[in-house]
């Protein structure tokens, strides 16, 4: 093995430690894997995008950033959100920077001050921008950041949350709308130093929807954009399935489903497609529940579809199955299908499997009081997952264990103003949903963070439900919690390398 190999199995330790691939390995000269057993590292950089929370002026937003502490790191790091409306490399500003707040465009908006324990910063209006955050070093592995919105009155009002998340080069959300009493944004945040072009598809019950607005859209270096479903098409489609499709650069996307009526909240995106879903953390007060898939590919898919109880996984009273046409978006009304019990949603096919995107629309309350949020099809929490924005009242944290029983620690971190951390490990049975009690730390002060973590047994998923009542009002949110990716694998070589490199 000469210098140049040597070089380049370096580099590759380092892409893997910095982006967080799963696994590298060192093919030999005639192609065999020389690579041992890889060692979990922990990620050295982690990049996160906010949506510009509101355009209401009675909105008040709060971010909450939080790393859980973890082992093998260094002392350094940072981690940062900034405004994504920044001053150009030639001194001038683009549009959007006024939305800033008249602050200087290259200030922090928050900075973390230390892991393990949650940080906050408050906005209010409907001018914030979007956020492009960065952690580096012992800030990065599962860095989290959580957007919270209070809406008073008005369109899509109610409690609107979001977990800042990573971009990337394609988003399915199904379960957005164009209906006359919905107002649905896709938010479009491009981090890079060059602009993003992109695509947006849209799908309904029998199809493809015409648009040619929806084409090479430009999303401009650093910067964020808000496009109105409704502008992109003239039919009026009550569930639609989004597809962002980004033909260069990358984005981060989130689509803010807002109701004249029922309130409103962000609809995250699923899962890649896939064959069997998990859809985490139904609260067990829904008054309406409303399943909406749909099938990319060129095959129809056939599914089961399961609830996964307290006290097992039971079958919708006349939704024992979902047959879902390929390229239309298909809806089936689940009604109040918890009855007053936790419950998840679990897909899987009834034959071959067909892959599908999925997300089911939750509403709380009943006539003029009623509020609604979303819950996509998501990852499993692998090795741990943590959600952020957390309050001693009004959190609930749902672990579902579809195939088979686990066992599943959860930490309670500090408080944002003072306590200490507090664990507890749960046994969640195959085939349930448990909402679980949460451990209690001792003088817990602010807002915490909550981390889980698989110890033993089948996968699991997991979801976090925030309420708040206001004026009779339910308002809720929940975020699902997959795998935080703030390990990665990296193997060891074959052989001692520092001798070559003399």
């Amino acid at each position: 093995m000469n210098r140049t190999t040597v070089s380049l199995i370096a580099c590759a330790t380092a892409l893997a430690a910095v982006t967080g691939f799963a696994s590298l390995s060192a093919p030999d000269a005639s192609g065999t894997d020389t690579a041992k057993a890889a060692a979990e590292l922990p990620v050295e950089r982690t990049s996160l995008l906010c949506p510009s929370p509101s355009l209401s002026d009675i909105a008040d937003t709060s971010y909450t950033s939080f790393t859980p502490v973890t082992k093998g790191t260094g002392s350094d790091g940072k981690a940062e959100l900034v405004s994504a409306a920044k001053e150009s490399e030639g001194g001038g500003k683009k549009a959007g920077d006024k939305k800033a707040g008249g602050k200087k465009a290259d200030k922090p908006v928050l900075t973390a001050k230390e892991p393990g324990t949650p940080d906050t910063e408050d906005t209010s209006g409907g001018d914030s921008p979007a956020l492009i955050g960065t952690a580096e070093g012992r800030f990065a592995p599962g860095w989290t950041v959580q957007e919270t919105t209070e809406v008073a009155a008005g369109t899509g009002r109610g409690l609107q949350g979001v977990n800042c998340s990573a971009a990337d080069t394609a988003f399915w959300f199904p379960g957005a709308s164009t209906a006359a009493d919905r107002t649905d944004y896709v938010h479009l945040t491009n981090p890079d130093d060059s602009a993003a072009v992109v695509d947006i598809e849209l799908y309904g019950k029998d199809g493809a929807v015409a648009t040619t607005a929806g084409e090479d859209i430009t999303v401009p270096p650093r910067s964020s954009e808000p496009i109105l479903l409704s502008t992109l098409t003239g039919e009026k489609q009550t569930n639609l399935t989004v597809h962002v499709n980004v033909r260069s650069g990358r984005v981060g996307a989130a689509v803010q489903a807002l109701d004249d009526k029922i309130g409103g909240d962000w609809l995250a995106a699923s899962t890649d497609p896939a064959g069997s879903l998990v859809l985490p953390g139904i609260p067990k007060d829904a008054t309406a529940v409303r399943l909406v898939a749909f099938a990319p590919g060129d095959a129809d898919a056939d599914l089961k579809v399961r609830l996964a109880s307290p006290s097992g996984s039971i079958t919708p009273a006349g939704n024992e199955t979902l047959h879902v046409k390929a390229g239309m978006t298909t809806a089936v009304d689940l009604g109040a299908v918890t009855r007053g019990e936790a419950g998840s949603l679990v897909l899987t096919p009834t034959g071959d499997s067909v892959p599908v995107v999925a997300a089911l629309r939750v509403t709380r309350g009943k006539g003029d009081k009623q509020e609604t949020a979303f819950i996509p099809a998501t990852r499993p929490v692998g090795t741990r997952a943590t959600a952020a924005d957390n309050s001693a009242k009004g959190t609930t944290l749902s672990l579902v264990a579809p195939s088979g029983t686990a066992q599943v620690k959860v930490t309670v971190s500090a408080g944002s103003d003072g306590g200490t951390t507090a664990s507890k490990t749960y046994t969640i049975k195959g085939g349930t949903t448990q909402d679980v009690e949460l451990p209690r730390p001792s003088g817990l002060k602010g807002t915490y963070a909550l981390t889980v973590e698989p110890v033993s047994g089948g996968p699991v998923y997991a979801a976090r439900t925030l309420a708040a009542t206001e004026d009779g009002i339910p308002g809720f949110t929940v975020q699902t919690l997959p795998d935080d990716r703030g390990m990665v694998a990296v193997p060891e070589a074959d052989e001692d390398l520092s001798v070559l490199q003399k």
